[in-house]
């Protein structure tokens, strides 16, 4: 009887085994369609990179000008399941130079490294999983043209269980679709670029939306405002329920991201600072798409 208990006991194990390797591994993109994409530009590509935020990330920690385009990495961002630091992706063999496109799609939009293992997801590629591929294209096209940084990241420092890479795949069937976060019946072209851009790139729901115990993005409550991870304050509410967001008009949010002054003469600070420094390099256009999308999103209650 005890023999009998002890193999089933042994089955289930090895078919809970088989599951969690099933249910956690890898989703790369197709093959065939990353094939069939357009070759990148880079002229375009600086513009993706611009609204991705690469920079504020991927630079050395307060570099100005020219110096934001060295992307050796080294940036620390702390969470309450440990310091995940943003590695060297410039050009050189140290980063991203060895990649193919098809690597870096894969990365970008799936969050998968070039050799089958899951990215943290303090990468936002849950947002930019809703990104063009063509865009994908030019950016890494711009991503060429960057200058080559020597040196590798320092480790992330993570303990257990959060530093189990595979488990990711588990929390990645929950939390990465390309669905767009909220639906917008009837949304003008405007809006509808401002969204993709919100949404995918700009990656703004990473920050302005609350997560819940194990990270992922409470969608009920959609930029709706969120607990700062480093422990420091919040992350305001940016929907039209906002008491202080939701009075502006768009072309006080468009001026906003511009400038980063608010109608009443207050700047932003923090990492905000850093976000407008980025959307400040996109064609006001843009600007005022992804304001005209912040006013269309539905309205969270403080």
């Amino acid at each position: 009887m005890i023999r009998k208990l002890a193999l089933v006991l042994g089955v289930l194990v090895l078919l809970g085994g088989l599951a969690f390797w099933f249910l956690t591994a890898p989703q790369r993109l197709d093959t065939a369609m990353l094939q069939a994409a357009p070759a990148g530009d880079a002229a375009r590509g600086e513009l993706v990179f611009w609204a991705g935020g690469c920079a504020s990330c991927h630079a050395a920690s307060g570099a100005e000008g020219d110096a934001r385009l060295a992307l050796g990495g080294g940036v620390e961002l702390v969470s309450p399941f440990g310091t995940f630091v943003a590695p060297n992706v410039s050009p050189h063999a140290d980063g991203i130079g060895g990649w193919s496109f098809e690597d870096f799609a894969n990365a970008l939009m799936r969050g998968v490294s070039p050799s089958g293992n899951h990215y943290f997801p303090a990468f936002p590629y849950t947002s930019y999983a809703r990104m063009e591929v063509g865009d994908v294209a030019d950016l890494f096209a711009f991503m060429q043209t960057l200058p080559h940084v020597a040196g590798v990241a320092p480790a992330h420092r993570i303990g257990f269980p959060y530093d189990v890479r595979r488990a990711v795949g588990l929390w990645k069937r929950l939390y990465l679709s390309p669905d767009y976060a909220v639906a917008l019946a009837g949304a003008s072209e405007q809006v509808a670029r401002g969204q993709y851009l919100a949404e995918g790139p700009g990656h703004c729901g990473e920050c302005h939306t609350p997560r819940n115990a194990i990270g992922g993005l409470e969608m009920s409550r959609w930029l709706g405002g969120a607990a700062n991870p480093t422990g420091r304050g919040m992350t305001p509410n940016i929907t039209p329920g906002s008491p202080d967001v939701g009075s502006w008009s768009e072309d006080d949010i468009a001026s906003y991201l511009e400038t980063g002054f608010t109608p009443d003469f207050d700047s932003a600070g923090g990492q905000m600072a850093e976000v407008v420094k980025n959307l400040a390099e996109l064609p006001a256009a843009d600007r005022a798409a992804i304001a005209a999308y912040l006013k269309a999103v539905p309205a969270i209650s403080p």
